[in-house]
């Protein structure tokens, strides 16, 4: 990596990372940028990766990810954040991120992680590697004879939907909250899913 640009606005952490960088490419030349609109003063200038943090003074690190994108297409670009959240995760992948680094890992962690993206391998956080196999897992395409939900189990679904608890679908609908639990857990297995959220 010759160019390397880190948008992180929190001076203490941008050093940091700054360090981290350094440490696994010592010939790298940094750019430091502490929101979108320095940023994007940077990027008139090509880069081979980009540090980018999601959350901005001035607006979104997906912001800061789509403008390197248009300038230098090639670069890998990472997403550096504290947020681990699914919507995130999605979000940044969605706009072009080639990684997705936790800040919360040790500096050997992320510091091999990005070491891997000379040898062509992603640097993702274990534990987003994890969010996303389990996204993958509860999600996925289950056999076309099980996702058909009864007329019985599709009630039980809107009432849960709707915020109700057990005993409440239960009253509802005139049957034991026993009978409503065993509805939920067909419609879990029936669906792929694992949990009412």
């Amino acid at each position: 990596m010759k160019r390397v640009l880190i948008v992180e606005d929190i001076s203490e952490t941008r050093r940091w990372l700054a360090g981290i960088v350094q440490g696994t490419y010592p010939q790298a030349l940094l750019a430091l940028a502490e929101s979108v609109r320095a940023a994007s003063v940077c990027l008139t200038q090509p880069f081979d990766l980009a540090l980018i943090d999601l959350g901005l003074p001035d607006g979104s690190g997906l912001d800061v990810l789509r403008l390197l994108r248009r300038g230098s297409p090639e670069a890998i670009a990472v997403v550096t954040t504290v947020m681990g959240d699914d919507a995130s995760i999605v979000a940044a992948l969605s706009a072009g991120a080639d990684g997705y680094l936790l800040k919360e890992s040790t500096p050997a962690v992320l510091a091999r992680q990005l070491a891997q993206l000379s040898i062509g391998m992603p640097a993702i956080s274990p534990a987003v590697a994890r969010r996303i196999m389990e996204h993958f897992r509860l999600t996925g395409p289950t056999a076309e004879i099980d996702a058909r939900l009864t007329e019985r189990e599709t009630e039980v679904l809107g009432l849960i939907a709707r915020g109700l608890r057990n005993a409440e679908v239960a009253a509802e609908m005139g049957i034991a909250e026993t009978t409503v639990a065993g509805y939920i857990k067909i419609v879990y297995r029936k669906l792929g899913i694992g949990s009412r959220a």
